[in-house]
């Protein structure tokens, strides 16, 4: 059999969905004898979220933000063989920052968790459908949810 994905990039966003994301790309990594799997989860600047209009220094907040989504990487991939330097925390926008790391780390699949609502911004969410448009290799969307 031969290999069609050999680097796999799972985009989390550490919720408890994120265990079946994770899992299906561990299954399809399994199957194209033992492709790498990656794990990315994004924090968006707190610039960003606020607008930039808040008069006060968010650094010491963007580092509890940063500091929690590492604790919660480690809890969501207990057990699940990924070595730490194929985890990566990011700051900035989700789709983009995904699509970079995907290039810089020549990745052929993306995997996004899903919820199974109608049309495609529904369907797959904002990120999940920002990560789809202008990806540099397949997206594989996992229907999470109801």
């Amino acid at each position: 059999m031969s290999n069609e994905y050999n680097n796999i990039l799972v985009a989390i966003d550490l919720s408890e969905e994120s265990r079946k994301v994770l899992q299906r790309a561990k299954e399809i990594a399994a199957r194209n004898q033992q492709a790498k799997v990656s794990v990315v989860h994004t924090l968006e600047p707190l610039g960003f979220a606020y607008g930039g209009d808040i008069p006060m220094d968010l650094t010491s907040i963007q580092d509890q933000l940063d500091e929690h989504a590492r604790k919660r990487l480690k809890e969501l991939l207990e057990g699940m063989d990924i070595a730490e330097e194929n985890q990566h925390i990011l700051v900035g926008m989700p789709d983009s920052e995904t699509h970079r790391l995907a290039r810089e780390q020549d990745v052929d699949l993306i995997v996004v968790g899903s919820h199974g609502r109608h049309g495609l911004q529904l369907l797959l969410g904002s990120v999940s459908s920002g990560v789809l448009h202008g990806a540099p290799c397949d997206v594989l969307a996992v229907r999470v949810g109801n």
